[in-house]
């Protein structure tokens, strides 16, 4: 069970909700225009949490041989710092994953076509780019624009287009907001190891313009996230021929409230105080896509 517990705790299961998100964005959307397909919607799913996961130990196999982890670091613990996982075990698990993952991305081609490899492709490489190679991203102060572009506009607007064949605006808007959320998940982590990673020469944008501009953007985000689906809300209360339930306000409001608390928690913690606010930052995510989930269901 202790083996168990150490590879759950390397997989960030806390932060999964971020790559589900969009695909779940998604499958809401096709639903609602019924265009469903079950087959590749579940897919989508099975490949974005095997990429994240891959992502996730590749994060702490390159931090530990970059020296930025350190043992007794404020944040969850790290396997491999703390010698409970070989690195070699990990360094092959990391690369096993992202093999199961392409092999799942290959069984949507039949329902996306041969377009889609070049899009897997470029995931396959920045699973590994975030953390690793000649200039990782998260080292350079672009973790969070990777986050958005690979965790928001990519996999709403892939999964979109597996599913119904074609690309359209709301999926595009919808991916704006889930990676805007997304980002604000990064932005706990790296708020909350913002001396550890400088010490180590760990770059991120919080590193960068320091916790205060950080907290801003943090805010700044989960507004932005709701405004993209602006002319949706529009739908939702004007709308005569395509109708969603008017309990679909609750998303955004519900989305808005905890959004605030924990921004305000944000500003008023440090240290390990703040692991809990890397979760909730990405329940929030997931609870207003499920709710957004069942408003287009239904």
């Amino acid at each position: 069970m202790k083996q168990v517990k150490i590879w759950l705790e390397a997989m960030r299961l806390r932060t999964l909700p971020v790559s589900m998100s969009g695909v779940l964005m998604a499958i809401g959307i096709t639903a609602w225009q019924g265009r469903f397909q079950w087959m590749p919607a579940l897919l989508c799913l099975v490949f974005a949490l095997l990429a994240q996961i891959a992502s996730n130990f590749a994060n702490e196999y390159y931090d530990y041989k970059k020296g930025s982890d350190k043992k007794g670091r404020v944040g969850p613990r790290r396997g491999v710092t703390e010698g409970d996982i070989k690195p070699t075990t990990l360094r092959n698990i990391t690369y096993l994953t992202l093999a199961v993952a392409c092999a799942v991305g290959c069984c949507l081609i039949p329902y996306g076509g041969w377009k889609i490899i070049p899009v897997g492709i470029l995931i396959a490489v920045f699973v590994l780019a975030y953390s690793a190679g000649p200039y990782p991203l998260s080292y350079h102060g672009l973790g969070e624009l990777t986050v958005f572009i690979f965790y928001g506009l990519v996999p709403v607007i892939a999964s979109y287009y597996v599913i119904a064949h074609t690309i359209e605006a709301l999926p595009v808007l919808a991916s704006m907001t889930i990676g805007f959320m997304g980002v604000n998940v990064l932005l706990v982590n790296n708020y909350r190891d913002m001396e550890d990673d400088a010490e180590a020469g760990k770059n991120t944008a919080v590193v960068i313009f320091g916790r205060q501009m950080a907290s801003t953007a943090y805010l700044f985000n989960g507004f932005m996230a709701i405004a993209m689906l602006s002319p949706l809300w529009v739908i939702v209360y004007f709308g005569s021929k395509v109708m969603m339930p008017k309990w679909t306000f609750i998303a955004p409001i519900l989305y808005l409230i905890f959004h605030v608390v924990i921004w305000a928690m944000l500003n008023h913690r440090r240290g390990a105080k703040l692991n809990p606010l890397l979760g909730l930052t990405a329940l929030n995510m997931l609870i207003f896509t499920i709710i957004m989930l069942l408003a287009f269901a239904i």
